[in-house]
């Protein structure tokens, strides 16, 4: 059979018609998308580890539920700031720990970004691909600026609803059930909540940088190699010049977004309603924020300049 195109005849399907060109074959195969799905498959620690705090978490909210109309009918004698912030508690909690679970499992994600492939040699067929190294890089620098807390969010919302059902269900009997949803505004929550991740991802941005760098660098050890040189600078300077800038610009890293994010109003040392004390200007114009995200840049290209030179270990 002659599968050759007819030329004569201009409504028959030509050679350049009939298969895809480059720019398509390139928004076909979107090297980025597959990227992170790739990681997703390969670390599914991602998802797994928020879910099993979750359920613990869930459990332990069942397991203390037995006492919970006692603790209400304590609270409903409080004043109205110290009853909302008293049934708000346990919501908090579910939240802080769920964010403290990502920023350890994007931590270690990180160190093991780079170092994973190097250490079993699977580098050498990812580089083999016709994906860059600074796609490969990039997808996994998303991993804890955006994917991991999006999956904190939906994880924390769904843990929180749960939670409520179950504070319903026990407090139904003695006509306390209302007083849960009169308290505690899962859609106004969940707007901090979002906020708050956005924040935090852009403000740890820098020590995951940092962490995908040492994935890059370190022949092993990771963790070590990640945690000993800011370490063995902080003791430096408080040794050699009896200060301590460096450690408090880490203690700030680590924990100072909230000051900018946020214009903490204080009621007998309980704060009041979050959503109306988000300051996103004012982090926005935040030099250290902006500090944090070149750093960030400079740590993922010195990350991407070392994959596409360094070899398996």
């Amino acid at each position: 059979m002659n599968m050759e195109p007819n030329v004569s005849n201009p409504g028959s399907p030509t050679l350049a018609t009939a298969l895809p060109n480059e720019s398509q074959t390139r928004i076909v195969t979107r090297p980025l998308y597959w990227s992170v799905l790739r990681e997703l498959w390969e670390n599914k620690s991602i998802y797994i580890a928020p879910a099993i705090v979750a359920a613990v978490l869930l459990l332990g909210a069942l397991i203390s539920s037995g006492y919970l109309p006692e603790r209400r009918r304590n609270a409903m004698l409080l004043d109205e700031v110290r009853r909302r912030a008293a049934i708000e508690l346990p919501y908090n909690i579910v939240a802080v720990m769920l964010i403290l679970t990502a920023f350890i499992v994007g931590f270690f994600y990180c160190l093991d970004a780079l170092y994973g492939e190097r250490r079993d040699r699977s580098i050498l067929f990812w580089k083999s691909l016709p994906v860059s190294d600074l796609t490969t890089v990039l997808s996994k620098a998303i991993i804890p600026l955006a994917i991991l807390p999006a999956i904190i969010f939906v994880v924390v919302i769904a843990t929180q609803f749960f939670m409520l059902l179950i504070s319903s269900a026990v407090l139904m009997p003695s006509g306390l059930a209302g007083t849960t949803w009169a308290n505690f505004n899962l859609f106004r929550q969940s707007i901090v909540l979002l906020y708050g991740l956005i924040v935090i991802a852009l403000w740890h941005a820098p020590i995951y940088g940092w962490a995908v760098l040492i994935s890059g660098v370190a022949r092993r050890a990771t963790f070590l190699w990640a945690v000993l040189p800011p370490l063995a600078i902080g003791i430096f300077e408080k040794v050699t010049f009896n200060t301590s800038y460096f450690t408090s610009m880490l203690k700030n890293r680590f924990f100072g977004a909230g000051d900018t994010a946020f214009d903490f109003q204080m009621h007998r040392s309980i704060s009041i309603d979050l959503l109306t004390q988000l300051t996103p200007g004012r982090f926005l114009m935040t030099p250290g924020l902006w500090i944090g995200l070149i750093v960030s840049a400079l740590f993922i290209t010195a990350a991407v300049r070392q994959r596409r030179y360094r070899g398996p270990i």
